[in-house]
């Protein structure tokens, strides 16, 4: 009996009834008596149908499930329809239920959840974390409903608690994930707890020595910086009663994760981290009271203790995109210690606590237009199917974590956008064409060039002019996900009409050279004058940076060395002239390869920077258009794809000793006579009994420096290839070539 399919322990069996118990007393205060009903069914369904399956953890689906639901009730603070969905998502994940029966016991609400739910499921059944093209789909499927977002959040954040369940490999990977992605989409929507919890949680897997050392310290200093804030909060506590306000005032500590960043960036040792916890002063108001009582704790705290004026942060008067709301400045306590402290209303609280959720059920009080002004530009970068994966999820990324800044139109509207936002980010903002035509723009009734970074308060009225057109260093520029995606839309639409004009062009002059263009004709003059793409080079011809002379000038040299070989008036004077016949083979490598704890149905070609064989060290690569690429782990780019790029590295080798045949590539340098490269192509050939690609001979000064094409069977081939031509007389050196 497989692992995943063995039945719950007595152990686990108590596990999963406690779990049910707690989230049965958390569902009672979100539900109305005539929803219990379809809770209970949930619940039910996913007891009979979850019963002995589990998750690649080992961990029972059901306990997984109920836990989930425990977090978007009591962490969350989702109501009755994502609750039915956490309890559903692993019972449709493996089967058990169709989304059409979903459909028709739970209606169309449930559904449509579901069905993202769905989506998510088939991203993740194959393996525990998301391989990079994949983000464009699950991220595609967020868009849709905010609540999917919030479920598979409370997922990842249940599979981070139980990660020492897990093997090495998938607790790197599921942290690296969550790392990138998780954490920093749970501070957009405002959960700062979880996205504490998960950072303090990826850093304990992956930086395990650190973790322990700075928990270590924060526990043998526990029982001091309890002292210091019952004596910091004590002369407070008295002060606000007097004064008839209603307030609940408590530490806390910062996170394992928060502290070592302090350390990392100021560069002390933990001792030297002065504000290793935080004061927060909860007042219980009415909301019309909310911003007046605020101010007048924070006058309270600043009569007290001395304030340092360049820490106030007032995200009262005009909130962050997520809602977070609060006051909050840093003091100088007893003994000389700063301490920062944060003021907020009850509301404010329950929103920095559960986000997104809480401002359902404050609507009306508070706008919710920033977080749908994020979703809405979510969905514009997801739109865009010419965006590469790299691109998009760094596009994706921009403004997660970013704080912000406020700015002002020549009418009075407020705008927000990320720090170190520029007027070029701005006039994007404000419309796509703007951006496009923008030159400049008058701040504060100044004129300041396109770079000019935005400042709080600045009042903005952009400059156009119907002759500007976006340029490729903007993209230097613009630091939103919004203006990048825009304006490399708008780069590509003007490379696409100059690359339709410079063909047009070049078909005009080669009509009057009375020569057509074809597509063998294109492809030669691409690779001739060392062009990337047919699209770069037709790029440069309607820009003038390629001369259509010296176009002319390598067709009519070409058609006139085709015509000597055609008479037989070419001699053969040296190493340079030698053309083999060759024989052009595809390789296919399929049997021997396995890649990622043997995946299916990937398609996956071995790299052309390194050109792997059978027997080198190698790696796997998700590829921007899908697929995977093969790399040599020496392989001249890996040290950059593994820095930038790690999520999308997966483990790669070979299964056989021999299989298929492999194309590589040799630099050969030696003495310049014809009869050497006969000698080489007979070892090739007759003696190893391999084909050759092909052989391109270059000749200077007496001395040919030579790149042979062969394929080979393996990497023992190679070698003993390569040794056989060193002893050939008249070479100097063979070196293998990563490009082919």
């Amino acid at each position: 009996m497989s692992d995943l399919n063995k039945p719950v322990t007595s152990q686990e069996r108590k596990e999963i009834l406690d779990s049910y118990k707690k989230l049965l007393k958390a569902s009672e205060g979100i539900v109305k008596p005539d929803e219990v009903r379809m809770i209970r069914e949930a619940i039910d369904i996913s007891l009979r149908k979850g019963k002995n399956i589990r998750r690649v953890s080992g961990t029972p689906a059901l306990l997984h499930s109920l836990d989930i639901a425990r977090i978007v009730v009591e962490e969350i603070g989702l109501g009755r329809t994502a609750l039915i969905c956490s309890l559903l998502y692993d019972v449709l994940r493996n089967g058990e239920m169709t989304l059409e029966e979903i459909q028709n016991r739970f209606g169309n609400h449930v559904f449509m959840i579901m069905e993202g739910l769905s989506k998510v499921a088939e991203l993740y059944n194959r393996n525990p974390a998301i391989r990079s093209e994949n983000f464009r789909k699950l991220l595609l499927t967020f868009a849709q409903d905010v609540r999917v977002i919030l479920i598979i959040i409370a997922d990842r954040l249940r599979t981070m608690r139980t990660l020492e369940r897990y093997d090495r490999e998938s607790q790197i990977n599921i942290s690296s994930e969550v790392s990138y992605l998780y954490a920093p989409m749970a501070h957009r929507l405002g959960l700062y707890n979880i996205k504490s919890e998960m950072e303090d949680l990826v850093m304990k897997y992956t930086n395990r020595d650190m973790y322990k050392f700075i928990a270590k310290k924060l526990n043998e200093t526990k029982r001091a910086r309890d002292r210091y804030i019952k004596e910091f909060i004590a002369p407070l506590k008295e002060e606000l009663a007097d004064q008839g306000l209603k307030c609940d005032i408590k530490g806390r500590t910062k996170t394992i994760n928060s502290i070592y960043n302090k350390m990392r960036k100021q560069n002390v040792e933990f001792e030297q981290v002065y504000d290793l916890f935080a004061i927060r002063v909860i007042i219980d108001t009415e909301p019309k009271h909310e911003k007046a009582e605020c101010w007048k704790v924070y006058s309270i705290v600043t009569d007290k203790y001395q304030p340092n004026p360049s820490r106030l942060r007032d995200w009262l008067s005009v909130p962050k995109s997520n809602g977070y709301e609060s006051l909050h400045t840093t003091v100088l306590g007893p003994n000389h210690k700063w301490v920062e402290v944060q003021i907020r209303t009850k509301r404010m609280d329950e929103i920095a606590e559960k986000g997104l959720a809480a401002h359902w059920r404050y609507k009306g009080i508070r706008s919710e237009r920033g977080l749908d002004q994020w979703l809405t530009n979510v969905r514009e970068i997801l739109e865009n199917p010419e965006a590469n994966v790299s691109d998009f999820i760094d596009d994706f990324k921009l403004n997660l974590y970013d704080e912000e800044v406020f700015v002002f139109t020549p009418k009075g509207d407020l705008r927000r956008l990320p720090k170190g936002a520029t007027v070029l980010d701005f006039a994007f903002d404000v419309h796509s064409e703007i951006g496009k035509k923008c030159v400049g723009a008058k701040v504060n009734q100044k004129n300041v060039p396109l770079k000019y970074q935005l400042q709080n308060g600045d009042q903005i009225e952009v400059l156009t002019s119907s002759n500007q057109e976006p340029k490729q260093d903007w993209l230097n520029i613009v630091s939103t996900s919004r203006a990048r995606t825009k304006l490399k839309q708008a780069l590509r639409d003007i490379e696409f009409k100059e690359a339709e004009l410079g063909r047009e062009m070049l078909v005009r002059r080669l009509k009057n050279w009375k020569l057509e263009l074809t597509d063998q004709l294109t492809g030669q003059l691409v690779k001739q004058f060392k062009y990337k793409t047919v699209h770069d080079f037709f790029c440069d011809i309607a820009k003038d940076k390629l001369d259509a002379g010296d176009i002319k000038e390598y067709i009519l040299k070409d058609r006139q060395k085709e015509k000597d070989q055609v008479d037989g008036q070419q001699a053969l004077r040296s190493a340079e002239n030698f053309v083999p016949v060759v024989d052009r083979e595809e390789y296919n490598a399929h049997d021997v390869l396995l890649i990622d704890k043997d995946l299916s149905n990937v398609n996956f070609q071995l790299a052309k920077c390194c050109n792997p064989i059978l027997g080198d060290d190698i790696f796997g690569f998700v590829s921007v258009g899908g697929g995977i690429r093969i790399h040599r782990t020496n392989c001249p780019n890996a040290p950059d794809m593994r820095k930038k790029y790690g999520y999308r590295i997966v483990p790669a080798r070979w299964t056989n000793e021999v299989g298929g045949s492999y194309l590589a590539s040799l630099k050969i340098t030696g003495e310049d006579n014809i009869g050497i490269v006969t000698n080489i192509t007979q070892v090739v050939s007759k003696e190893m009994g391999l084909k050759i690609r092909s052989i391109n001979v270059e000749s200077h000064d007496g001395v040919f420096e030579g790149t042979l094409s062969v394929f080979v069977g393996n990497k023992h081939s190679l070698n003993l290839l390569m040794r056989k031509i060193k002893t050939i007389k008249g070479v100097f050196d063979v070196s293998r070539l990563d490009v082919v």
